[in-house]
Order: C-alpha cells, then sequence, then structure tokens
C-alpha cells in the first residue's frame, strides 16, 4: 500500500515542481535573450531531460557486467518512445478536453451550439506546422541511425558516439541562433515568478535559484517515482522486463509530459509541443552517445521492436504536419503507437 500512496505523492511532487519550472524557465529565456520557442526546444528540454541523460550515464559508466549497462541502452531506447507516443498523445488529449470546455462556455454564454469535433482547426498555421515538423526532420535520420548502430558490429563504433553529440551541438546552436523570427506571442503574458510574485521584473537570482530548485524536486521525485513502479510491477503481475519496457520510460519522461499539460493549461501549446521535440532530440542523441562509448550497443528483439514503434509514430506525425491536419484528435492518436508496442511486446517478452 505504502508504495501506491508514494507513487501519488512523487505525481502530485513532479506536478507541482513542474509547474514551478516552467514559471522560471520563461523567465530565464527572457533574461537569456532566447526565442520564445527555444524556451522549450532547449531550456526546457535540457532541464526535464537531465535526469534521465544522468541515469543513463551512470547506468553505462558504473554498470558491472555488459547486462547492468544494458540498462542505460533500454533507457536511451525508452525515453523516445514514450514522448513520440504517451507525452504527444497525452498533449492531444488535453487540448481536445480544453476545446470542448471552451465550446461548452461558448454554448452556456450565447446559446450557439460548439462547433463539432470534426471541425476542429489544426494546431496553427501552415508556418506553425513548417516549424513543428523541422524538429522531427531533425530526429527522424539521427534516430535511424542510432537503430541501424544497435543492428551492427564494427571495431570503430563506439567512436561514433561522439557524432551523435555533435549532432546536438548543431542542433542546440541552430535552436539559440533562431532568435524570434518564427516565433509569435502566444498566450497570455509571462506570469510573476512564484519566488518573487510582486516583482513585475524578478532578480536574476531568483530565477535562477527558482530554476534550480525545481530541477533538484524534479530529479528526486521522478527517482523515487521510478523505484515505486518497479516495486508495484511484480505485485500487478509484471515481470521486471515488462516493467523496464513499458512503465519506466513513462514514469522517466513523466516532467517532459507535465510541463505539456501545464502549458496547455495555460494557452502555451506550441511551447507544450516544442518541450516534448526538444526533449526528443536530447534522448536521440546524449544517451545514444553514451550508450555508443560505453556498451555493445546491441539490441534485442524488444529493442529494436521499441525503434520501429518509435520511428511509425514520427513518420505519422510528420505526415499530419506536412499536411497541415495536425488536430488534437490526431495528436492523441499517437499513444496508440504506445498501445501497438506493448501489445507487441506480448510475444516478443515469451
Amino acid at each position: 500500500m505504502i508504495h501506491f500512496v508514494l507513487l501519488i505523492v512523487c505525481a502530485v511532487a513532479i506536478y507541482l515542481s513542474c509547474e514551478w519550472f516552467v514559471n522560471a524557465v520563461e523567465w530565464l529565456g527572457e533574461r537569456l535573450n532566447v526565442g520564445r520557442m527555444a524556451v522549450g526546444t532547449i531550456l526546457a528540454a535540457f532541464g526535464t531531460a537531465l535526469p534521465e541523460s544522468v541515469v543513463t550515464l551512470v547506468a553505462v559508466t558504473t554498470g558491472a557486467t555488459d547486462e547492468a549497462k544494458d540498462i542505460g541502452v533500454g533507457a536511451a531506447m525508452g525515453g523516445p518512445l514514450a514522448l513520440a507516443t504517451v507525452a504527444y498523445g497525452v498533449t492531444g488529449a488535453m487540448l481536445l478536453l480544453k476545446r470542448r470546455k471552451e465550446r461548452m462556455a461558448v454554448l452556456a454564454e450565447t446559446g450557439v451550439a460548439p462547433i463539432p469535433p470534426e471541425a476542429e482547426e489544426a494546431l496553427g498555421s501552415a508556418a506553425d506546422m513548417k516549424r513543428l515538423a523541422k524538429d522531427q526532420k531533425w530526429f527522424l535520420p539521427i534516430f535511424i541511425v542510432k537503430v541501424a548502430l544497435g543492428l551492427v558490429a564494427f571495431a570503430f563504433k563506439p567512436v561514433l558516439g561522439l557524432l551523435f553529440f555533435a549532432a546536438y551541438a548543431v542542433y542546440f546552436w541552430q535552436e539559440i541562433r533562431g532568435g524570434d523570427d518564427e516565433d509569435d506571442e502566444e498566450g497570455p503574458e509571462l506570469e510573476p515568478l512564484k519566488f518573487q510574485p510582486k516583482a513585475a521584473f524578478p532578480a536574476t537570482w531568483a530565477v535562477v535559484a527558482q530554476t534550480l530548485a525545481t530541477l533538484v524536486v524534479i530529479f528526486l521525485a521522478s527517482q523515487l517515482f521510478v523505484k515505486q513502479l518497479d516495486a508495484i510491477g511484480p505485485m500487478l503481475g509484471l515481470s521486471a522486463a515488462v516493467t523496464a519496457l513499458l512503465l519506466s520510460p513513462i514514469a522517466t519522461e513523466l516532467p517532459e509530459i507535465m510541463n505539456a499539460v501545464i502549458w496547455v493549461r495555460q494557452g502555451k501549446t506550441k511551447l507544450a509541443l516544442a518541450n516534448i521535440s526538444g526533449a526528443m532530440m536530447i534522448q536521440a542523441t546524449v544517451p545514444s552517445g553514451l550508450g555508443l562509448l560505453f556498451t555493445r550497443w546491441h539490441f534485442d528483439a524488444a529493442l529494436l521492436w521499441s525503434g520501429l514503434i518509435t520511428m511509425a509514430a514520427i513518420v505519422y506525425l510528420l505526415l499530419t504536419m506536412r499536411a497541415h491536419k495536425l488536430t488534437p484528435a490526431r495528436l492523441t492518436v499517437a499513444a496508440g503507437f504506445y498501445v501497438l508496442f506493448a501489445l507487441g511486446l506480448i510475444p516478443i517478452l515469451r
């Protein structure tokens, strides 16, 4: 029973700390004078993806056996899978709920019938869709190379890990230098900093302190959350392998999911989507580079299946974005790929 209680407590702690984190990181972006989208793709993504990267680093560098190090490889594959499916799906579901509440509010106020779901508009203009697709176009080829390297063995494969770090460096530089040319103000103005609620323009030390403090809470609560899932899995009759492949990735990506929920609630949809796509870029490069440098980076059937499902989800999102048909409902469909992954694991793990 204690594990279930701690699971709920950790989830609440992660949500509340994420609410303070997104508040701080928006002000941090203002202080650093980076583009609004870079706040999501770089600053927020880096902060929330840091715990998972640390987990991978510890696993691949301190694991006593190849099997122990392979935990880091699993984390490097599970992260992008959860983001490309569950994180996008939850964001779509939150957008559906938000639009439904708005339609009901209009109906209650004016008596005019709400817009039917099939007539919902896409998530932004054609330019917005192009901007959203850009991160996926970065991610997909890198991820394909990442999966392909897990199927082959050759002497200098570990050195290729450095190329993944270089790929993220190029992406990082492009996002930071992108400025505000593609950004427009989305949703309400910045809310007052939680640490200085009465200050119209908070002090730099307060912005940095709130950012770091919330990251510490997110990191600790996320790790405790994963440990509770590891304990609850066997209680529910789930094997360690199923728990590691199905539940743990969702737990480690919970901060990104919470960030997206908070930004959707605040009316900042593009920031929510940018946080997920930016975190995916980190997950596709940094943990992969560490895995290549310190492990065999050899995939079994389950890891290969996770890679194929991740690529299928991204191709689906890219096609809908390019056709300018990415609606909340179609975004929610991305979660279905995770269900497909779970069903495919049944024969693999038998």
